[in-house]
């Protein structure tokens, strides 16, 4: 039995090591085509579309901070300390897509090329060109830069808001500085918001292989259109795991339109705070809506008030497009410029109401003192309800202001202030002592931190 045994499992061996080779001899000699019609492959796309695709490296000057002891001359003598270079340059890679060859606009993420003294565009054909920046927006995380406009290659442009899940894309880029490469995919889910990775958020989920470097790179479709930029991966272990988000070209082109423009981006003011509804929410409104914005807060003479918006009211759609919770209402507000009118519909009790209101300006706040004045020149803030954090959230910052120069970004949400907790503008002029500085709370992302304004 035992013998009869261990000649079966031998056949067996025998014939899976016969198939293994002749398996291998097959493959050496696979059809071209099959009933006249050659194998699908990607090749005839990605030679038209990889010459749009560029390599972006940047260099930084970083002023490495001192003890004030190495800053004395005496001893530094005394414990003969050497000499040290004050300055550090860094070095990051990125990726970046042509999407007009006339111009030289290179579409790219702003942190692939924040604070960067110096930027250079790699080319497919090994052209290395210096670029300028155009202008970034670190909220959506959307920078353009230009190169010289000579013999480049622009990629089409597809319209995102026609992608569905299921639907092939590859992703092309620069990932860990190896060179332009290539990794396919599908849309895994469309809509990401809430992830906390930007200000503003609408991400293409993808599983096309997405690593660091790709960053600003292309995401297309299987006619070689821009479907989305490559920006974030989320990563557990520190490697791909197959959830990669990509900013959709919609967005993306709409705040590459105002950097051309304008150099930034001109936030608008609606005036509300809102919330997602909960079953508790819908059973409190008795509404049978699933999806929605909850208008928690109207800002006095905004936009919202003006047109007549009310606390308790549920904004179900926004210029046509359907309104699911509160980043949808933020998002699409987020893309809109000062004068632009926003049509809204929206429920009241049981009725449905549409409304149009014409988006505002930010104010910018007027602190009593010339000190305190100074100090937050250049900055512009609002009321707002970000990621379910109520507070004062900095719109802008301009480059070299004090603000910016303690630390202060875009996007941060002062959720107190001389250890007042604050909710609008108004509380948080009432915690402002003049004659002393300003303790702020900070909330940025998932992370919070103090910081005192002299």
């Amino acid at each position: 039995m035992n013998s009869n045994r261990s000649s079966q499992l031998l056949l067996i061996t025998v014939l899976s090591v016969f198939l293994c080779l002749h398996s291998t001899a097959s493959a050496t000699g696979l059809p071209t085509a099959i009933d006249g019609q050659p194998l699908p492959s990607l090749a005839p796309m990605l030679e038209r579309s990889m010459p749009a695709i560029v390599n972006i490296s940047t260099s930084t000057n970083i002023e490495i901070r001192e003890n004030p002891l190495m800053q004395d001359p005496f001893f530094r003598q005394f414990f003969q300390v050497p000499d040290m270079p004050r300055h550090q340059q860094r070095n990051s890679l990125g990726s970046g897509v042509i999407i007009d060859s006339h111009q030289g606009l290179v579409l790219t993420n702003n942190h692939v090329i924040a604070k960067a003294d110096k930027i250079k565009v790699t080319l497919q054909d090994g052209r290395q060109l210096a670029a300028q920046l155009v202008g970034a927006d670190a909220e959506a995380d959307v920078a353009v830069i230009k190169i010289p406009a000579e013999n480049l290659t622009q990629i089409p442009i597809a319209d995102s808001s026609r992608l569905r899940v299921g639907d092939f894309v590859v992703a092309i880029g620069n990932p860990f500085g190896l060179g332009q490469t290539v990794t396919s995919g599908i849309v895994s889910a469309l809509g990401r918001s809430g992830l906390g990775i930007e200000g503003y958020e609408d991400f293409i989920q993808t599983d096309a292989s997405i690593n660091p470097g790709n960053s600003g790179g292309a995401l297309v479709n299987l006619r070689g259109e821009l479907v989305g930029m490559n920006t974030a991966i989320l990563a557990p272990s520190g490697g791909n795991v197959g959830i990669g988000f990509a900013i959709p070209t919609n967005m993306a082109m709409t705040i590459k339109e105002s950097l051309v423009k304008h150099g930034e981006v001109k936030r608008g003011l609606l005036g509300v705070t809102t919330q997602d509804l909960t079953p508790e929410l819908m059973a409190a409104f008795n509404m049978n809506n699933k999806q929605g914005a909850a208008i928690s807060r109207i800002e006095s003479n905004s936009p919202a008030e003006k047109a007549g918006l009310q606390a308790g009211d549920v904004i179900i759609t926004a210029n046509g497009q359907a309104i699911k919770d509160s980043h949808d209402i933020r998002n699409l507000v987020g893309l809109l410029q000062v004068g632009d009118d926003v049509d809204i519909e929206y429920i009241r009790g049981n009725e449905k109401r549409t409304v149009t209101a014409t988006i505002s300006k930010p104010e910018q706040i007027q602190l009593a003192g010339d000190k305190l004045h100074r100090t937050l020149k250049g900055t512009l803030l609002s009321a707002t309800q970000k990621d379910q954090i109520e507070g004062v959230v900095f719109n802008n910052i301009k480059a070299n202001s004090y603000a910016a120069r303690v630390g202060l970004q875009a996007g941060d949400v002062i959720v107190s202030a001389n250890r007042y907790r604050i909710h609008n503008l108004d509380e948080l002029k009432q915690a402002i002592n003049p004659n002393g500085p300003l303790l702020i709370n900070i909330q940025r992302g998932q992370e919070g931190l103090f910081v005192v304004l002299q």
